[in-house]
């Protein structure tokens, strides 16, 4: 009879007893929380990111005011993040020798020092498009060190290898959570107090993190026996990277996506004004949407149990991400298109952080940081160029004929990754 040897207890259980088991779940979608120094690392995240989105849509909104150039505006984006382009490669392999955490607190300062000189030029009045240049190519500096290291460093703060998995979902749910509450403070912010109190804002919010890495205790790393420095180093970690067919088909597929695909942020300013007729406030729904489902793709992230099946996952992801852009291209009511930037960005996180979780669980630990740097460079070095290239086709072609040929490439692109045995 099995479960209905006790047909009380079988009722019982199978309909009165859901609670337990939607707990289970709870907590096995948040079972990386359980590690004191990844949940530390967590809650003061959660505060500098809300910031990080409040800085960017309001950087995004005052270029676009001061130029109403999409080209201004894409050359922005190119600036901020050249020079991981230029120092990643470099960086990876600091990284496999440098403490983490000690140069993480630098990082978070040197993003205070940039988010305060960006307010007091903001809030007096006296910004210049080139000052928002050199501000933000000081930021991308910044960035080339702290994007990596971020990677690098999630690792040591799991104390179970297992959930290392679930702790990169969970950092992307964070991400996309602030993605989606920043943004929807920034449009209202913008219009009620301007772009300048937005970046005070940002800046105060690195705080929480410098409070919690801090607070965070982890053994001293010693250094691999294995890593070379200077080009040495670099090229041993080009070897090792491209040398494994499946770390080498992540990348290249990080890539496409960095290239046509996710200069789709940089251009939503454009598309909220020329093609939506709308404000600030219609490009922080637009963002917040977008966000929204970034956030439930990190979701099912989360709740998955393991590595298992996650190049099936990519690919797919990666299509929906593809078709999703160029319908959003065509779509010229808001009604539309939330809904379809939310698919859009719940694509596009699901196969960024699938790849994330996939090259952390294949790399080796002696190479972690120089692989890692490869990730951040194919996933925001190469963005500058995607940026550059997706703001001149703005201007000459329109926004939408570039969101849409874009979003077919990067569909081709996650056909043809998932067609790899």
């Amino acid at each position: 009879m099995g479960g209905f040897s006790n047909p009380v207890q079988y009722f019982k259980t199978r309909f009165f007893d859901t609670g337990s088991q939607a707990e289970k779940g709870f907590r096995h979608t948040l079972r990386a929380l359980g590690s004191r120094n990844y949940r530390l690392f967590f809650m003061g995240q959660s505060v500098s990111l809300i910031g990080l989105w409040i800085q960017r849509v309001a950087l995004g909104w005052l270029v676009y005011r001061i130029t109403l150039s999409p080209l201004s505006l894409g050359f922005v984006d190119f600036i901020g993040q050249f020079p991981v382009f230029c120092l990643a490669l470099f960086t990876g392999v600091w990284l496999d020798r440098w403490d983490l955490r000690n140069l993480l607190i630098v990082t978070q300062w040197l993003a205070i020092v940039q988010a305060l000189v960006l307010a007091a030029l903001t809030l007096s009045g006296v910004v210049t498009y080139l000052q928002i240049v050199f501000l933000s190519a000081f930021l991308g500096v910044v960035n080339a060190f702290d994007m990596p290291a971020r990677q690098a460093y999630v690792i040591q703060l799991v104390e179970h290898k297992g959930d290392l998995g679930n702790a990169i979902a969970l950092n992307s749910s964070l991400f996309n959570a602030a993605r989606l509450i920043g943004p929807s403070i920034a449009g209202v912010a913008i219009a009620a107090v301007g772009e300048g109190v937005c970046f005070l804002v940002n800046g105060i919010s690195f705080m929480g993190t410098i409070a919690a890495l801090k607070s965070i205790r982890t053994p001293r790393k010693e250094t691999p026996a294995r890593s070379r420095p200077g080009v040495s180093g670099v090229l041993d970690g080009i070897e090792y990277a491209f040398g494994f067919r499946p770390i080498r088909a992540l990348l290249l597929l990080l890539t496409l996506l960095s290239l046509v695909g996710l200069p789709y942020l940089v251009l939503l300013p454009v598309f909220a004004r020329e093609v939506l007729g709308g404000g600030p406030k219609t490009l922080g729904y637009l963002m917040a949407s977008s966000g929204a489902g970034a956030l439930g793709g990190t979701f099912f992230l989360a709740s998955r149990k393991g590595p298992e099946g996650l190049g099936k996952v990519i690919a797919m992801a990666t299509i929906l991400f593809g078709l999703s852009l160029s319908a959003f291209s065509v779509s010229s009511t808001p009604w539309l298109s939330f809904p379809l930037i939310s698919a859009v960005g719940f694509g596009m996180v699901l196969a960024i952080s699938s790849c994330n979780t996939l090259l952390q669980t294949l790399v080796d630990d002696h190479m972690r940081g120089r692989v890692m740097s490869l990730y951040v460079m194919s996933l925001i070095g190469i963005g500058p160029l995607g940026s550059l290239m997706a703001g001149a086709s703005a201007r000459f072609a329109g926004a939408p004929v570039t969101f849409f040929i874009g979003g077919l490439i990067c569909a081709a692109g996650g056909w043809g990754f998932g067609r790899k045995p």
